[in-house]
């Protein structure tokens, strides 16, 4: 008896599923102090990780595609967050 899927598309290359990995980089994104990551979405298209949703400011950005890179390699990180800064 088999559990899953075996397809190569919903692993990573490291062999983990693409939910283990977004829970992976869900999880160091949401300890890291120096992140607002509360509005950030992680998706999986293949190997390569979706970071999508919002950021409050330029550092945020910086600091959560290292971490997803720490993870997958930056080769396999695509940044589609948009800037949402306070207004002054």
């Amino acid at each position: 008896m088999k559990f899953g899927t075996n397809s190569h598309e919903d692993r990573c290359s490291e062999g983990h599923s693409a939910a283990s990995t977004i829970a992976t980089i869900s999880a160091a994104l949401s300890v890291d102090p120096d992140i607002d990551s509360s509005a950030i979405e992680i998706r999986m298209l293949g190997p390569v990780v979706l970071l999508e949703g919002y950021i409050t400011n330029a550092a945020d950005r910086d600091k959560a595609i290292s971490i997803a890179a720490m993870i997958v390699g930056q080769e396999n990180v695509q940044d589609r967050m948009l800037s949402r800064f306070p207004v002054q």
